[in-house]
């Protein structure tokens, strides 16, 4: 009967071992899960909170903008950033392979488009300068201007109202698109594009730089657009071109 109670109380203390073992094995694999999570969280959080990637840098500033906040020589421009000038002011900003100038009174708004940085430009004029087809892409409304070689090449743009621009190519040719209606204009070329071609055609005032029309529209097959030629004189910028065309490297 002794011997009975002694192997009754041993299998007692056994399964009470077990049962601690058991609850401390739980604990640890609890501990040792949520120190994974910790980890993993201390791991990614530099990744989740990291700051957008730069864009460029504002190379010349006057009377500038960038949001809200004035703009200054070195300052950082990222993807979403809104540059804008005042009615005396311009702005400069070097991005990869290009540079683009913000005349007086406009406005643009950048992004990083594939690999390559882009502008939407919504009012006013941008003068831009790139080393290659690639480097850059001026948005305005339905269309997109961009360099049409790997050439160094400047081109201008002027917003004239929502349907309206102006696209002036001084150094190489730009390619201009809306949608699958793609079409070039060569070095030294000027056009006034209507973005609808069925609206009645404006006879407001001429584009900035110009000196008259030549000739009648020229409608594509697709007819996305319409452009009409212009003559053109020598367009004053801020723009350096001699310096902003010194190599491949600094646009």
């Amino acid at each position: 009967m002794t011997r009975l109670r002694a192997d009754r109380s041993t299998v007692t203390s056994r399964m009470s071992f077990l049962a601690v073992t058991s609850h401390n094995d739980c604990s640890s694999i609890t501990k040792n899960i949520l120190v994974l999570l910790v980890s993993f969280a201390l791991l990614t959080r530099p990744v989740w909170a990291a700051p957008p990637s730069s864009l460029g840098t504002v190379v010349y500033a006057d009377r500038a903008h960038v949001g809200a906040a004035q703009a200054s020589v070195g300052a950082t421009v990222f993807s979403g950033d809104r540059l804008s000038t005042e009615q005396t002011g311009s702005v400069q900003v070097r991005a990869g392979a290009a540079r683009v100038l913000l005349s007086s009174a406009s406005s643009a708004t950048f992004a990083q488009e594939d690999v390559s940085p882009a502008a939407t430009l919504t009012i006013g004029s941008a003068t831009f300068s790139t080393a290659n087809s690639k480097a850059f892409a001026l948005h305005v409304a339905s269309a997109v201007i961009r360099p049409n070689t790997n050439h160094p090449t400047i081109g201008q743009v002027t917003v004239l109202n929502a349907k309206e621009l102006f696209v002036k190519s001084t150094r190489g040719s730009l390619s201009i698109a809306v949608e699958d209606d793609v079409r070039e204009i060569p070095e030294g070329a000027a056009y006034r594009v209507v973005l609808d071609p069925n609206a009645p055609i404006p006879q407001g005032p001429r584009g900035a730089g110009t000196k008259g029309y030549g000739g009648a529209p020229v409608k594509a097959a697709k007819n996305r657009f319409i452009w009409y030629a212009v003559a053109v004189t020598a367009v004053v910028t801020y723009f350096r071109v001699t310096e902003s065309l010194e190599s491949p490297d600094r646009p």
